[in-house]
């Protein structure tokens, strides 16, 4: 093999700061591709890194020695595992990316409840009407999923004067107030999703359950999109069941992020990701390409603590960040916290 490891799905900025901090005589080869895009038959190296994209090819399984995952969430490389039932050693990142992620979530609901597409809209005509939005002092945050992420958006909701419950099936903060879904559901103004992904929680958010929502909710999913279903939200907010939408994660995303960046158009797409187009177009929805985790900071501590993996492996043939086995996550409680 002609690398010693090798980073798939690295942009610009991140194999930047990845090289620098490659040690020397470390082969290391780097592609902003996922596998699948990137067509490679064999593995580049024994040991390959990638993020949330990359559909690891199964024909691999006993020509890999180790996976690093430059991710919080990990449910993809449990799955790759139990898929094959390989002993592949597999890392990822629990704590690179908690700060950038729950920024992200208050970018969101903080821009939805102001309303900041519809005043930046009306700014040619200089009208203020239907604009009104709503200051977060006193609001209502449920925070779905406090784990490492989850924390940071208690934490930040708390430092905006908000009223902050969280749900979770583990409570493992004492300064935190949990309630259940339900009471969650029906008491908050603002809803953000920070949980971690299991196959028993997938469609969590689905249109039955937000049904039960206080009418006019915002809700921000930073977490993974099978989650909340696009076409679902989409009737919610043509329904007013939804006052906003914020989504940086979406299903299927490893098909739709390949697609989308080879150019397809919007009918050879599937019918979530033709409704993330739309939510695109909508004045009460906002949606990013799965960029919450993409600070200077962020990326910085990404690169270092992903090659700090990759030479713990080298010299003992273990990670530093091993990924738990038997568990389905994303950084947080089993059942309900994490990102890319």
């Amino acid at each position: 093999m002609k690398y010693d490891v090798f980073f798939y799905e690295a942009f610009k900025e991140e194999e930047e700061a990845l090289r620098r901090y490659l040690p020397g005589g470390l082969r290391a080869g780097f592609t902003w591709r996922a596998i699948q895009e990137a067509g490679d038959r064999e593995p580049p190296a024994a040991v390959i890194s990638v993020r949330t994209q990359s559909v690891l090819p199964v024909e691999w399984a006993g020509k890999l020695r180790g996976i690093v995952t430059r991710s919080t969430g990990y449910e993809h490389v449990v799955e790759y595992l139990r898929e094959t039932g390989a002993g592949i050693a597999c890392g990822y990142l629990p704590l690179y990316c908690n700060r950038a992620v729950a920024e992200q979530a208050l970018l969101m609901w903080l821009a939805l409840l102001r309303k900041l597409r519809q005043q930046m809209a009306q700014l040619p005509r200089f009208e203020r009407d239907g604009i009104t939005g709503a200051e977060c002092a006193g609001a209502r945050l449920a925070v779905f999923g406090v784990g490492n992420i989850g924390y940071e958006v208690v934490r930040i909701g708390r430092g905006l004067d908000m009223e902050v419950v969280g749900v979770d099936i583990v409570k493992r903060h004492r300064d935190v107030r949990y309630v259940s879904r339900e009471e969650g559901l029906r008491w908050a103004e603002v809803i953000v999703c920070a949980m971690n992904l299991t196959k028993e929680n997938e469609g969590y958010f689905a249109h039955g359950v937000l049904r039960e929502a206080r009418r006019g909710v915002i809700f921000v999913n930073v977490a993974r999109g099978e989650f909340s279903p696009p076409v679902e939200l989409l009737e919610l907010l043509d329904e007013g069941q939804l006052g906003g939408v914020g989504l940086d994660v979406y299903p299927n995303e490893k098909q739709m992020a390949a697609a989308m960046r080879c150019g397809a158009g919007e009918g050879e797409l599937d019918e979530q990701a033709r409704a993330v187009l739309e939510l695109a177009r909508r004045p009460n929805a906002i949606v990013t390409p799965h960029n919450a985790f993409n600070t200077r900071e962020a990326v910085e501590r990404k690169a270092r603590q992903a090659i700090e993996q990759v030479e713990e492996f080298r010299a003992r043939g273990r990670f530093k960040g091993p990924v738990p086995l038997g568990v389905g996550g994303t950084g947080g409680a089993v059942g309900d916290g994490g990102e890319d």
